[in-house]
């Protein structure tokens, strides 16, 4: 078993794809149009046949609180691995990304949390 699809809520598919790939740096890997929405991912250029995250209209009336509960307490949606948390954070600083948590070591591991600007909070991380 593994992870195929995982998504994030998100509150304009078409902001959210622009910042998922011209600011984070995925690329887009299914648009569908479906209704008012669309069937919208985005893999890691490094694994295009990868994990794929779905870029989900907010919509469903239990979403609103949920992300908003998860915000209100720094909780992230999602968190994303990269080689250098660091080097990463002043990437997207200069890109005007703001964040909520500026790179914290702890232990093995570092990490900061940015804002996706669609309502939520993504964590990214590097792991030693």
């Amino acid at each position: 078993m593994r992870i195929h699809l995982t998504s994030v809520f998100v509150d304009d598919q078409e902001k959210a794809l622009r910042f998922y790939t011209d600011v984070l740096g995925f690329v887009k890997k299914h648009d569908v149009p479906m209704g008012d929405h669309r069937w919208l991912t985005v893999v890691s250029p490094e694994e295009p046949d990868g994990t794929e995250l779905l870029l989900e209209p907010s919509v469903h009336p239990a979403v609103a609180p949920y992300k908003s509960a998860l915000v209100q307490d720094g909780i992230p949606a999602a968190s994303f691995a990269v080689d250098d948390v660091r080097a990463e954070h002043e990437r997207l600083r200069s890109l005007g990304v703001t964040f909520t948590q500026e790179p914290l070591e702890m232990g093995q591991i570092t990490t900061a949390v940015l804002d996706d600007t669609c309502g939520n909070l993504i964590q990214i991380i590097h792991a030693a």
